[in-house]
């Protein structure tokens, strides 16, 4: 039997913000447990929640940036369970009216573009954390991370394979970070993604049961446990069984889901307004005075590097992928190289060096000033796109030595004085009359070979395209 995958998706994306979403208190990471619990984490009787307004314009930058729906007015709830790691025994989140409705976010699978509609985003708090086996038998609760401004953002159930459900999270991920929301610290937390799953018959429009599978933080686990999870689906339903609803776990270890709780619908957690906050009022001023904050977005660039840049739309696609990937390739082009040829360089060489060493781009040994002067040096017929690749492996860790100091330590200079050049091929035709023969009655790769003769004997220094045009002069008369 053939089925279809039905995926949506919760991200939780933790907001750049100072403080936490109704207090003071620092969300800084990694500091000692609890030492940020806050009265207000802590639900000390008496104290009152204040809300964090720079988290209220990071959910208005989101919303442009995915042309959504902003609301004039939006309403803060209690959101009622119990847990240990959060003492007031309810999350204030948005339910009813989120700040942001509906948008849309368009991603790139296997060359096809498609639109991934958001329903919502919403603001709220995040918990604690538990940390079991903290002593035998014992687990410990960490109310630092309690309070961190959220921005939950939930898209309609409209991916249909783990390929898409991946893009779609790259591609939030990249614009979060673009526009200055979120740092996107994965191992962190502060990009973590609930993946609802199910499936259903080929071509019904009746839906399955979905189970949620949460706080995946990283793009490798949403594959494997959605790959996991929508298997087990399948077989499950092929054998006679039943999906229940639930929420679920994946263990990165065994590569497998496992089931945590039956899954909770909105009345289990008896949501109402918080007497506490005031409806949030958002102003068409205040969106505008934003609105002239937003930088450029990535698709916007994109446009610009194909229509006026000439790149293709993969390379565009790549270069715009990352902010600082963008400026990167801006300081190379405001330097006055080949657009193209600094997109090759990028894409090529200088990723395939930072992904080994795991380093960004922010941080890359070569900067874009000295990318740029190797790339001149190409230009210019100094040395050859080969020659440029030693170099650029020889001082990838050298900071103090210049690309020119290099090129002449290295003796890569290229021979580009027509008089050497002639002179070179005049030696290599003397020996090999019988290949000028050969290309003479018209075969092409007799000519290769002459080529490959003299590329020999100058050892790779003689410029290529100097080679050829002299070469084809000599040999045509």
């Amino acid at each position: 039997m053939d089925w279809d995958i039905v995926i949506g998706i919760e991200t939780h994306v933790q907001l750049r913000t100072k403080s936490k979403q109704f207090s003071g208190a620092s969300i800084e990471y990694g500091n000692e447990p609890n030492s940020q619990a806050c009265l207000v984490s802590l639900a000390y009787p008496g104290v009152l929640p204040v809300l964090n307004h720079e988290s209220v314009n990071c959910a208005i930058k989101f919303g442009l940036a995915v042309n959504a729906e902003i609301a004039p007015r939006s309403i803060f709830a209690r959101k009622n369970y119990f847990y240990p790691d959060l003492p007031k025994g309810y999350q204030i989140s948005q339910f009813e009216l989120p700040i942001v409705g509906q948008g849309i976010l368009s991603i790139n699978v296997n060359g096809q573009n498609k639109n991934v509609r958001i329903l919502r985003a919403h603001l709220e708090e995040d918990a604690g954390k538990s940390s079991h086996g903290v002593s035998q038998g014992k687990t410990g609760i960490d109310l630092n991370r309690a309070g961190t401004p959220l921005l939950e953002i939930v898209t309609e159930p409209d991916m249909s394979s783990a390929e898409e459900a991946v893009a779609y999270s790259k591609k939030l991920h990249e614009l979060v970070q673009w526009i200055g929301i979120c740092d996107g610290n994965m191992q962190e937390g502060s990009f973590r993604c609930d993946v609802n799953v199910s499936v259903k018959k080929k071509g019904t429009d009746i839906l399955g049961t979905r189970r949620e599978i949460k706080n995946l933080n990283s793009f490798k686990f949403i594959k494997q446990a959605i790959d996991y999870e929508v298997n087990w689906q399948i077989e499950t339903l092929e054998d006679g069984g039943k999906i229940d609803q639930a929420t679920i776990l994946f263990n990165p270890e065994t590569g497998e889901t496992k089931a945590m709780r039956s899954k909770e619908e909105a009345n289990d957690y008896r949501y109402f307004p918080d007497p506490d906050l005031l409806p949030l009022l958002v102003t068409q001023k205040q969106i505008n005075e934003i609105k002239q904050t937003m930088p450029k977005l990535p698709g916007e660039f994109q446009e610009l590097f194909e229509k006026e840049l000439g790149l293709s739309e993969y390379d565009a696609s790549e270069i715009t992928s990352n902010s600082n990937v963008t400026k990167y390739f801006l300081s190379l082009v405001d330097s006055g190289v080949n657009p193209k040829l600094s997109a090759n360089w990028i894409l090529g060489s200088l990723f395939s060096r930072l992904n080994e060493e795991d380093i960004n781009i922010s941080h890359s040994p070569i900067d874009a000033k000295r990318l740029a002067e190797l790339i001149k040096r190409i230009e210019d017929s100094t040395i050859s796109n080969n020659a440029a690749k030693k170099v650029f492996d020889f001082v990838w860790d050298k900071s103090d030595i210049t690309i020119d100091k290099a090129i002449e330590d290295l003796g890569l200079k290229q021979i580009s004085d027509s008089g050497e050049i002639d002179q070179l091929i005049d030696e290599v035709l003397k020996n090999n009359q019988a290949m000028i023969e050969e290309y003479r009655s018209g075969k092409e790769k007799a000519f290769n070979a002459l080529v490959g003769q003299i590329m020999k004997v100058s050892k790779g220094k003689a410029n290529p395209s100097q080679v050829n045009e002299i070469l084809k002069k000599k040999i045509t008369k």
